[in-house]
């Protein structure tokens, strides 16, 4: 029986941060602007920017002060994502 478990936190953070974790978020997230700028006129600039805070990440923008209006009227950048199988959540909901 297993009495108590621990967390290698250490081994998580590494793994989280490791090459191949930083190449699948950025794999994801070319994939998203790809979907992107299949929903925004020719020529729109769609940016990725990878980054990494306590784990790869990556952030997808439209680069055009129209996106703000596309994404709140036909949610461009969430329906991408959600194609690509990422699950979006209202940051407001926790």
């Amino acid at each position: 029986m297993l009495e108590r478990l621990e967390l290698d936190t250490r081994g998580i953070r590494e793994f989280l941060q490791s090459a191949p974790v930083r190449q699948m978020v950025d794999g994801v997230a070319v994939d998203v602007q790809a979907r992107v700028r299949a929903r925004v006129p020719p020529g729109t600039p769609v940016r990725v920017r990878a980054y990494t805070t306590d784990r790869g990440a990556a952030s997808v923008t439209i680069a055009d002060v129209r996106g703000m209006a596309w994404q709140a009227r036909d949610g461009v950048l969430t329906r991408a994502a959600g194609e690509a199988g990422i699950e979006v959540k209202d940051w407001r909901s926790g």
